[in-house]
């Protein structure tokens, strides 16, 4: 179905040296990218732009804008966010979308990858020392930085700094004219190998889940799209709030597929049993 056409890459941020080489050997389509697509219009990381959508739908934008600009019917976008990890709380975590789309066929595939594999961080900073330090915990050179006068409402920001004079010649310039200077990492792909590192995990995912077929009507993408709960406690047989089978479905003919104990285990331990453990 996607042998020999045409996908175009949905991003300005180099996302495509990661991205492209995989899909191209795994999928065989014939990767681009538009390098007129602006995707910083649907939000940035730095905060100039708010991102208003959704993280799928700000995904399917950038999908729909590049397929348009291309003149092409496939295409891929990754919409990445970041803040504490959702179960790890006083952990940074990096949330990866995949959207793989199909004008032709009607098709989307989505995948996440959720990871705390992240230098995500900020602060305020009021000397070298500190300025030092913070470049080190965010690793700096490889990984860029930004700088602004202030973390939100700010007037002025240099973005992608990966060389330590102009790093340190920014932030005088900035501390002289506003006073105050905000420290962040640069969380774009192509200042952030951990992030891309990230992003190759999310495109692995999505090539798995694109190879897989619906049993019943072979359409690429039969995945996950909803769980069950009531793992029975291995004490009291009691229903727990662990995980007690995924649900798989068919996104053209809606056919299901229950699969059962899906970690290995057919029982849970007690202390995670509301009945055994209140």
């Amino acid at each position: 179905m996607f042998e020999g056409r045409k996908l175009v890459i949905a991003t300005k941020h180099g996302k495509e040296d990661v991205i492209a080489p995989l899909l191209e050997e795994q999928i065989g389509v014939n990767s681009c990218v538009s390098r007129t697509l602006d995707t910083d219009a649907l939000g940035t990381f730095s905060g100039e732009v708010e991102r208003i959508h959704s993280p799928l739908e700000t995904a399917r934008m950038k999908c729909n804008m590049a397929m348009d600009i291309s003149n092409c019917d496939l295409a891929i976008a990754s919409e990445g966010s970041f803040g504490p990890h959702p179960s790890l709380y006083f952990i940074p975590g990096d949330d990866e979308l995949l959207l793989f789309m199909d004008r032709l066929n009607s098709i989307e595939i989505v995948v996440r990858e959720i990871s705390t594999s992240t230098n995500f961080s900020g602060s305020f900073i009021r000397n070298v020392d500190e300025l030092t330090a913070f470049a080190e915990g965010a690793i700096f050179p490889s990984h860029g930085l930004i700088i602004k006068d202030n973390r939100d409402g700010f007037r002025d920001v240099k973005k992608g700094i990966v060389n330590r004079d102009i790093l340190i010649q920014t932030f005088h310039d900035f501390q002289r004219k506003y006073g105050s200077v905000y420290v962040e990492t640069d969380m774009r792909a192509m200042h952030n190998p951990t992030r891309m590192q990230v992003i190759r995990k999310a495109t692995l995912k999505l090539i798995e889940k694109i190879k897989s077929k619906c049993p019943k009507c072979e359409l690429p993408g039969f995945g996950i799209s909803d769980y069950k709960k009531g793992l029975p406690c291995i004490v009291c047989n009691s229903p727990t709030q662990s995980t007690l089978c995924l649900i798989h479905k068919c996104q053209g003919c809606n056919y299901s597929l229950e699969k059962f104990f899906p970690h290995g285990k057919t029982t849970e331990d007690a202390m995670f049993c509301d009945r055994c453990n209140p």
